[in-house]
């Protein structure tokens, strides 16, 4: 008898309920994971754009270049604007290059060719032709000198003119009236201490 209470007393009747416990709680902690596991990829999803919100946007960008581009088109792409910023850009450069070398440099019209270009005067005396942007170069199509004018000097409308830049950080004042010989024209005035070539629509004079 105390043999068969004994054998009562192993039950494994329990450890069956413990390995009941055991596989549920494995599968509520392989639930929380693939919940998080979603959690994570909804927010990804909600973090990025969808095709549709990248389509529309590049459909709005589409738009906006081509309603801005024939504005961009219309500025400044004549010829005359065109040698207008080109004339300026090279009175800008003579100007920084005479502070900067120490050497005087100066600018040559030719009014009946309807071009320029660039001289520097070395330390021995010798006049050579200017590199870079001061070689000859030409206005561009059918654009001319109207006339052009060095206060103290006069105005000149033919032949050649001469302006000097001075390494102290001073050019000549020098008024440039250009036109495209279609009645339209344009006027710089470089500023003798700044070396910048203001631009003025039509014909002014100073």
């Amino acid at each position: 008898m105390p043999t068969s209470t004994a054998g009562n007393l192993i039950n494994p009747a329990p450890l069956g309920k413990g390995s009941k416990a055991t596989a549920t709680g494995a599968e509520v902690t392989d639930m929380a994971r693939n919940m998080r596991l979603q959690e994570v990829s909804g927010e990804r999803d909600r973090a990025g754009f969808t095709l549709i919100e990248i389509v529309v946007v590049m459909v709005l960008i589409s738009l906006f270049m081509v309603l801005s581009i024939p504005l961009f088109s219309n500025i400044g792409t004549s010829s005359l604007d065109t040698s207008a910023r080109r004339l300026s850009g090279t009175i800008k450069y003579l100007f920084n290059e005479a502070a900067l070398s120490g050497h005087e440099y100066r600018l040559i019209y030719d009014l009946d060719q309807s071009s320029y270009r660039a001289q520097e005067l070395e330390a021995s005396g010798e006049l050579v032709e200017a590199e870079d942007q001061g070689r000859q170069a030409a206005l561009k199509g059918a654009v001319r000198f109207k006339d052009l004018e060095v206060p103290g000097r006069g105005k000149f409308t033919a032949g050649q003119v001469t302006t000097r830049f001075d390494p102290s950080g001073w050019v000549e004042e020098t008024i440039i009236h250009l036109d495209d010989g279609k009645g339209q024209m344009l006027t710089l005035r470089v500023m003798p201490l700044t070396g910048s070539a203001e631009i003025f629509q039509g014909y002014r004079e100073f």
